[in-house]
């Protein structure tokens, strides 16, 4: 038997449609949702409605899935068939932040140090970059960030009470036309918000850049030089220009701080390796526990090794207590 093509299925009129009818159609290939007209039990294409009369084999009105059982059961008859959408997977990504692309502190300060030294739009990108990593917000957020949303005192913490993002979408995919538009906050409800505490010395960075650049007529703390949103390509060319300066010649050719985006890799994984615990990372950070768990399993290691120092300390010391000692402190 010759292998069959994509387009070549059962042909028995008991079966389903020949050949010639699936040309132009568009095939649901996700069988399993529950949304649509699979959940009220209707075809997704046309030519799997059946009357009330005479509904064919392949169809299943019990399963209410009858692409499914178009798609997804052998011919009763003999013939040949392919399960259409099936036999493509997608690859296997995972999904774990690669240490290798995250910067030490050390590192981060040197970039954002040569982001400051950089003639036009640097020195307004440094507070830009440096909530990336100080505050581990996604560029989307940053963009969006108003003063009103900011606590900046004079001394010790501050805080960001964030409340969404700005993201490209353009013309013909936003409401009015524009080609940014202002969402909520990642799968969070439309009157949400995500308080971060950010450290005394970020929040001195802040400062001066409102004492410096003043803030958008709408209180955007960042902008571009004709007022409007910050283009990702615009401060991804500043980013290239910073790691060219501050790295040396090895750092520069691997993956170190490639992305801008690393620096929120480097902000969550410079909290968990504090010591921090791992729910409030997520919850500064805007991700749910098992989000967290699952993209820096490997930063996780080091912070187990932590725990187990201190559970270790623990038990010596109570055992000094059985023995009749004091324990430390």
């Amino acid at each position: 038997m010759s292998r069959l093509t994509s387009t070549q299925v059962c042909q028995h009129q008991s079966c389903g449609p020949s050949s010639s009818a699936l040309r132009g159609t568009t095939w649901c290939t996700n069988t399993s949702s529950k949304e649509g007209s699979a959940r009220q039990g209707t075809p997704a294409v046309p030519w799997l409605m059946p009357s009330l009369r005479s509904r064919p084999p392949w169809y299943a009105p019990a399963q209410r899935m009858p692409i499914r059982g178009y798609c997804g059961v052998p011919c009763t008859r003999g013939h040949s068939t392919r399960k259409l959408g099936s036999a493509w997977q997608a690859p296997a990504v995972s999904e774990e932040v690669d240490p290798a692309a995250v910067p030490n502190p050390a590192q981060v300060l040197r970039l954002l140090e040569a982001v400051a030294r950089q003639r036009g739009r640097g020195p307004h990108l440094e507070a830009f970059f440096g909530c990336m990593y100080f505050a581990a917000m996604r560029p989307a957020e940053v963009i969006h960030l108003r003063i009103e949303q900011c606590h900046l005192p004079k001394t010790g913490w501050g805080m960001l009470n964030l409340s969404g993002g700005v993201v490209t979408s353009g013309k013909g995919w936003t409401d009015d036309g524009e080609v940014h538009e202002v969402h909520s906050l990642k799968r969070r409800a439309a009157s949400a918000t995500r308080p971060v505490p950010i450290p005394p010395q970020f929040v001195r960075m802040l400062r001066a850049h409102v004492n410096r650049f003043d803030v958008a007529p709408d209180g955007r703390l960042f902008r571009n030089q004709a007022g409007n949103y910050v283009d990702a390509a615009a401060y991804g060319i500043t980013w290239a220009r910073a790691r060219e300066y501050a790295l040396t010649r090895t750092e520069r050719t691997s993956r170190l701080a490639k992305r801008p985006y690393d620096l929120r890799h480097a902000g969550i994984s410079f909290w968990l390796y504090s010591g921090v615990d791992p729910a409030e990372c997520a919850r500064r950070a805007g991700q749910s526990i098992e989000v967290l768990f699952r993209h820096y399993a490997k930063f996780l290691d080091g912070l187990r090794e932590q725990a187990n120092r201190l559970i270790e300390q623990s038990m010596n010391e109570w055992q000094r207590v059985s023995q009749g000692d004091v324990p430390d402190g």
